[in-house]
């Protein structure tokens, strides 16, 4: 269940009590599964109990992924129930920071811009666009949204185009270029009494939404299993049966690219691949009350994986490293 679904469609706080008891059954995944739950609760209007699942990940005693990530999400549920002094405190402590994840700066100058501090979200913008995309060539994918923000702030403040904004029109692909999207005077055409000036916007908003949608029509990636070498080595010396699937790694690896570009080339999006560790798929047959020897199993247990967020995307970013961990980049290994 997607936690953009509308509230009217899906019981919100029923899925967060589903996705806190998952997690209660994978504390591997404890961090993904919460936040997830924790977006359920504030769309089904439970702000504070929210805000007791972000804290309730601050204080645990495991390391987080992201913490800067959680923080930031606190931060702008905070100052959505009117507690601003505390969400504006959060924000300046995640800048002061300077993670060098995309995810917490975007959603704290969301939170400003939502709240018309349209210069301070346009300077915490900017900041996370120097830190994150000094020196780099072509900017990730997940940098886009910096961009973009900063753009449509800039745009609502009358600012000519900087060089990062034309970068952010380059970049975005959607059938309404990045300036229409952000024309402050859309919103005047929503009040029009020109059929059309309506008809335009609507088009307009159609584009967007279609864009939206695209990117959000599936929860999770199609996945892909992925045996590091020793991981595989102890998969098939402890189920011997296993042979006939993985005949040797180099294949293994080679059976995973090849599957993946059959996929996207047969017009499949939003691909992924999946590590799997040997304990952690005996755990998932025993859940299954099934035998780690059945081979039915192995798509199963990466679809498990992909929806409890172990996925990364493929193909990796231009210059990124190959996902099979040779540490080489994509380009000269597995993409070539």
């Amino acid at each position: 269940m997607r936690p953009d679904t509308p509230a009217e469609n899906v019981d919100h706080t029923a899925e967060a009590a589903r996705l806190e008891r998952t997690a209660g059954l994978y504390p591997e995944d404890a961090e993904a599964l919460l936040l997830r739950a924790a977006a359920h609760l504030e769309l089904s209007g439970d702000r504070p109990a929210a805000t007791a699942l972000y804290d309730r990940l601050l204080s645990s005693a495991d390391a987080l992924a992201d913490p800067a990530l959680v923080r930031a999400l606190k931060a702008a549920n905070l100052w959505e129930y009117g507690h601003e002094a505390e969400a504006r405190a959060i924000i300046d402590g995640i800048r002061l920071t300077a993670p060098r994840d995309p995810a917490p700066w975007v959603i704290v100058a969301e939170a400003l811009e939502s709240h018309d501090e349209l210069e301070a979200a346009a300077e915490t913008f900017t900041e996370g666009a120097r830190l994150l995309l000094a020196g780099v060539a072509e900017p990730p994918a997940a940098t886009h949204p910096l961009l973009y923000g900063r753009h449509r702030v800039r745009r609502m403040q009358g600012l000519e185009h900087d060089d990062w904004d034309t970068l952010a029109d380059t970049l975005h692909s959607a059938p309404v270029p990045l300036d229409e999207l952000h024309d402050p005077k859309r919103v005047w055409s929503l009040g029009s009494e020109n059929p059309a000036e309506l008809a335009a916007e609507i088009t307009r908003l159609r584009a967007e939404l279609g864009a939206y949608r695209q990117a959000l029509s599936r929860p999770f990636p199609v996945a892909m299993l992925h045996w590091p070498a020793a991981e595989l080595a102890e998969l098939l010396s402890a189920y011997p049966a296993l042979a006939t699937e993985y005949p040797s790694h180099e294949e293994h690896l080679s059976t995973i690219e090849s599957s993946l570009r059959e996929l996207s080339s047969s017009g499949t999006g939003n691909l992924g691949i999946v590590t799997g560790t040997v304990p952690s798929y005996e755990a998932f047959a025993a859940s299954e009350s099934s035998s780690p020897t059945d081979p039915t199993l192995l798509p199963q247990y990466a679809t498990t994986l992909a929806a409890r967020g172990r996925a990364v995307t493929w193909p990796p970013q231009r210059g990124a490293e190959c996902w099979c961990g040779s540490a080489e980049g994509y380009e000269v290994c597995h993409g070539g």
